[in-house]
Order: structure tokens, then C-alpha cells, then sequence
């Protein structure tokens, strides 16, 4: 079933992929189906992309599924999308349990319905112990509140503790704190910009832009995404001369 993915060299796996999953609403149009028709579509090509991460054996896979800015949105297709978030919590997060994947909602959660918010949490509750593919959900997320949050947490510990700021980390007080950073960052749809997702965390990512709109996104198209990555060379600001030498 994943024999191309076998194939490839597994030391050249990301360890963590992110992704903006764009071109629901584009992939609906063009079936002359309403938006909520390629949000559903786009809910089933998540569940492949897990299932494909977890056997390529990638440690995190974290998706953009609705953005802060996201709530300018017509109000139908916003309750669309929220009550999609409630409908796939209730149906997969025991699923997700079973498979041993860990699930972690990352995003201001204030803004979600009391019902939304204990239903995100009993999910986490039920698979904060499992140990193989975490799986992240950022929603009513954005990178620059990411990391507004990140340093009011920080003045606040170094205020509350009498702590220099000079001894802390912003990234320890950012959403991903438990996490790596992204290894490789993909974005489908065939747009080419980050829109305020994990500005920080992708300081170092490999990008990967392809015209794929996400419900058609597959194993096959992962395979092409990793298999992209593998052929880069990742230097953190070295030379080539130096990884050489280090390799």
C-alpha cells in the first residue's frame, strides 16, 4: 500500500510537516457545488493525510484549518466550518485514540461556542497519552498572535517569578512550545504566501507549493512533497562545504 513510500530513505523523513490545506471552496466551485460541499471533501483528505503521515512515520503533522482572519467570512460559511470542527471532533477523536495518535488544538479558543471549546478539550483529554503522530489542529489561529501571546506569557513568568528577562525563551511560551519546528511546510491550492501561520516555527522550514487543491491532495501528492524535501540540502544558515564536512 505505501511501497513508493518505502522506497525512500527514511533519514530524509520531516519529522514535522505543516500544512495550509487550501482550494476547499475552488475545488467545490468547480463542480458547481456550494463551498460547505469542499470543506467536507477537505475533511476526508486530512483523514488520508494522517493516515499517510503516521505510516511514513513523521513525528507531527500540524494543519491550518481555520485562520483568525478566517471569521470575515460570510457568517453561513463560518457556521459551516464550526459546526463541521464539532461534527469531525465527536466522529474522529476516538478513532484517533485507537490509532495511538495524540491530538492538540493550538488557537485563541475564546471566541468558540462553550459546547466547541469542552468538546476540543475532552479530545485532547482522551489521547494526551499516546505516543505515536501528533496531530495539530490550528483553529482560530494566527502566527502574529502566536507570538503576542507568547511574549505577554513571558513579561508575565518574569514579572510573577523575578526572573531576568535575558533567561527566557519566547519560544518556550509559544503554542508549539512542546513541539520541533516544522521541517517542511506545504501549502496547496497553488497560492505562494505563509498568511500568518507559524511565522516563528518556520523561520527554518523547506517550503513546497503545489496547484493541488486540497480535497484532491492524496498519498500519492505527499509522496511528491516528501520526496521534494528529501533532495534538498538543509544548512541553517552553513555552507554546503560545511554540511559536507559534518555529514
Amino acid at each position: 500500500m505505501y511501497d513508493s513510500l518505502k522506497n525512500s530513505n527514511q533519514t530524509d523523513t520531516p519529522k514535522h510537516i505543516a500544512i495550509i490545506m487550501d482550494g476547499n471552496g475552488r475545488w467545490a466551485t468547480r463542480q458547481n457545488k456550494p463551498r460547505a460541499f469542499g470543506h467536507k471533501a477537505g475533511v476526508d483528505a486530512l483523514k488520508t493525510t494522517i493516515e499517510s503521515c503516521a505510516a511514513y512515520g513523521v513525528k507531527v503533522l500540524t494543519v491550518f484549518a481555520f485562520s483568525s482572519e478566517n471569521w470575515r467570512r460570510p457568517a453561513k460559511e463560518v457556521e459551516v466550518l464550526m459546526s463541521l470542527f464539532m461534527l469531525t471532533l465527536k466522529s474522529q477523536a476516538k478513532r484517533l485514540h485507537k490509532n495511538n495518535i495524540r491530538l492538540k488544538i493550538i488557537g485563541d479558543r475564546s471566541r468558540f461556542s462553550d459546547a466547541l471549546q469542552d468538546k476540543i478539550q475532552e479530545a485532547e483529554l482522551l489521547t494526551v497519552g499516546n505516543t505515536g503522530l501528533t496531530l495539530v489542529i490550528a483553529a482560530n489561529y494566527g502566527g502574529q498572535w502566536d507570538i503576542e501571546q507568547a511574549a505577554h506569557k513571558m513579561f508575565q513568568q518574569a514579572s510573577d517569578n523575578n526572573t531576568p528577562l535575558s533567561e527566557l525563551s519566547l519560544k518556550d511560551f509559544l503554542s508549539t512550545a512542546d513541539l520541533v519546528a516544522p521541517d517542511l511546510f506545504i501549502r496547496t491550492g497553488g497560492e505562494q504566501r505563509i498568511s500568518n501561520f507559524l511565522l516563528w516555527q518556520t523561520a527554518y522550514s523547506e517550503f513546497y507549493f503545489t496547484d493541488i487543491l486540497w480535497p484532491d491532495f492524496d498519498k500519492s501528492a505527499l509522496d511528491s512533497a516528501i520526496k521534494c524535501f528529501s533532495s534538498r540540502q538543509r544548512r541553517f544558515g552553513q555552507t554546503s562545504e560545511q554540511i559536507k564536512q559534518d555529514g
